[in-house]
Parts: C-alpha cells; structure tokens; sequence
C-alpha cells in the first residue's frame, strides 16, 4: 500500500494537506495479469518503455484510479468503486499526484513498486 500525502489549495481557496493510498491486491493483479496480453508485467514495463505520450497518459489514469481507495476508519477495507474514484479525480490533489506521475520517471517507478504487492514469481504456475 502507498500513501501519497498532498498539499493543495481547494476549490474555496483552502489550503489542505492530505493522505491519499492506492493499492493493488494479489488478487486485483492476478486478475489483470490473467486478463491482459501478455500479463500484468509486460502491461507495467509498456508504460515505463512508452515514448507515446497520449499512451502513456492514459495508461497512467488507468493505472492511478485503479489503484486509488479510501481506508475505512477499523481499517478492514480498502474501499474502492467508480463513486470514489470519480471524487478523487476531481479533486485539485489529483492533478498534483498525476502531473508528478506523467513527468517524473522515478516518482512514477516507485509508484507502481509501491502499489504491486506481487513479484512476477507470483504469477508462474503451480508445480504438479
């Protein structure tokens, strides 16, 4: 899981300065990787190698609001769900984290490190 804290300037011209967490589970990148050409580590190392920008911009959005969710307050869920997601993009923290995301390749590496809990050895079949 990781957390990106963000100081932005609302849409009232209120300073804030918050903890937004984006995760992927095991079983969300299993699930991308099952249903993805060539598996969720050739879709990562697609975005990293991409020299098309309107690519890799896209890929980028997929990528952060599939990660992104809200903790709940027992810390049992991470909730996520299009209702959340659509509230986080349209928030000025968005830009901030996306913009980082887009122009910034090491912040964007350690993004995704920080948000794949799985190795690609995860991903080998099960021996018989």
């Amino acid at each position: 899981m990781l957390k990106k804290t963000v100081t932005y300037t609302d849409w009232n011209g209120i300073e804030r300065t918050e903890d937004f967490w984006f995760h992927l589970s095991k079983a969300e990148c299993t699930e991308w990787n099952l249903l993805t050409e060539g598996g969720l580590e050739a879709y990562l190392q697609k975005i990293v190698d991409t020299k098309n920008v309107p690519e890799l911009i896209k890929e980028f959005k997929h990528l952060v609001l599939a990660a992104y969710g809200v903790k709940s307050a027992d810390g049992r869920q991470f909730m996520k769900d299009d209702q959340i997601r659509k509230e986080f993009e349209q928030t000025p923290a968005y830009d901030i984290i996306f913009m980082e995301l887009v122009t910034d390749a090491k912040a964007a590496a350690d993004f995704v490190n920080g948000i794949v809990p799985i190795t690609p050895e995860d991903h080998k079949p099960a021996e018989k």
